[in-house]
């Protein structure tokens, strides 16, 4: 995926954004804590939550690398 590509529409956060907000995080083991951070730090999945399952997606992805 690229990294302009646009995850959640109602915040303007893209794929880049998500990713660098998992980047910065050393503990890489629990998923919901990191999507809670991820959220914290982007607003994503904080207006109609259409892209929760594609933010979850995103973070198994990146973990199984």
């Amino acid at each position: 995926m690229e990294s302009s590509t646009l995850i959640c529409k109602c915040r303007k956060v893209t794929y880049g954004r998500i990713e660098d907000a998992i980047h910065e995080h050393n503990d890489l083991n629990d998923v919901l804590k990191i999507f809670d951070e991820v959220q914290k730090e982007t607003n994503c999945s904080t207006g109609c939550g259409g892209c929760h399952d594609k933010i979850l997606d995103i973070i198994a992805d990146f973990l199984q690398h």
